[in-house]
């Protein structure tokens, strides 16, 4: 396996979990996705062709070919793999108990923050795109009024979700790695998941979490190569529809009436995020336009910073913009 360059930091165990630790807070939070963030540092295709070779282990234990499974484990770069996945795990485990507190506590807040966070996604899926066309820019049309029309059936946050639920949250959320520019967060806040998940990991639910795990495993081992090949070949009208999903899925961080959807005081009673409303105050509307705009904001300038950072570095020109 060849070991591409890197365009930014050290190549050192310290650097790698710097790296994953920025990709945990992505991945923690609905907004920007973590393969976004090892895309802009540089260390996407990397993470891919690792995780890729992983996955054939698997294949090759049930085929019995343990001689060509030692050699493939061989060839991963363990001393990079481990330090950024250990960065991922710590740090989306540490930002879940303080997201928990705010999602019950704050729900039209947080929705504003994330909100703000998604939008800037938005704009960098739009740069990642090379090329539009009339085509394409129906396709995202297409997906986006979807989207948007299905998710006036939800039902908000799954309460008491069975271990199918967390299985098939993990199928989905694994998406947050293999795709740039979608965040799978923002697929479990979309699918009612995302605070049973956040719960889970601060009740600290081996049950939930090992079929959580084990969903993200099998979608890992089988989508990798998929969606890898995918990429190479349809990877502007793959990434346009990607987009209209994320455009369509604004609705449920659409900050009035509800927020993110809340799960009522009174037994089995779940208040929709989806139902869309207007602010019914100056301080409802000010607080989260405000925390949408510093999301925005602020993931602009580091994504913007780390864009002129890798044109210096290849001597490119500066853009005005991501």
């Amino acid at each position: 396996m060849t070991k591409p360059k890197e365009p930014h930091f050290a190549d050192t165990k310290v650097a790698h979990f710097l790296r994953g630790t920025f990709m945990g807070l992505a991945d923690a939070v609905p907004g920007v996705s973590g393969g976004t963030i090892a895309l802009l540092l540089g260390v996407y295709d990397r993470l891919i062709e690792n995780i890729a070779t992983l996955a054939t282990c698997l294949t090759d234990v049930v085929k019995g070919e343990f001689r060509q499974l030692w050699a493939k484990l061989r060839s991963i770069e363990w001393r990079f793999l481990i330090p950024l996945l250990l960065g991922v795990f710590l740090a989306f485990g540490i930002l879940a108990h303080f997201i928990e507190k705010l999602l019950d506590n704050y729900p039209r807040p947080m929705a504003g923050l994330f909100f703000g966070l998604v939008a800037v996604s938005i704009l960098t899926g739009v740069r990642m795109v090379s090329t539009w066309s009339y085509r394409r820019f129906g396709y995202m049309v297409a997906v986006t009024a979807i989207t948007f029309f299905i998710l006036a059936f939800s039902s908000g946050q799954i309460q008491d979700p069975s271990l199918l639920n967390f299985f098939i949250g993990g199928l989905i959320a694994i998406c947050a790695m293999v795709l740039p520019g979608i965040s799978g967060s923002f697929l479990l806040l979309t699918i009612g998941m995302y605070a049973p998940v956040i719960e889970a990991i601060n009740d600290r639910s081996p049950s939930e979490l090992f079929v959580f795990g084990l969903g993200a495993m099998i979608s890992l081992g089988v989508s990798v190569r998929t969606l890898r090949w995918v990429l190479s070949r349809y990877r502007d009208s793959l990434l346009v529809c990607l987009i209209g999903l994320m455009v369509g899925s604004l609705r449920v961080l659409w900050p009035w009436p509800n927020g993110v959807g809340v799960v009522s005081e009174r037994e089995d009673e779940i208040i929709k995020g989806t139902t869309l409303g207007w602010p019914e105050d100056f301080s409802d509307l000010f607080w989260p336009t405000f925390l949408a705009i510093i999301g925005f904001t602020l993931v602009f300038y580091i994504l913007r910073y780390e864009k002129k950072s890798q044109n210096d570095l290849a001597g490119e020109p500066t853009e005005s913009s991501i």
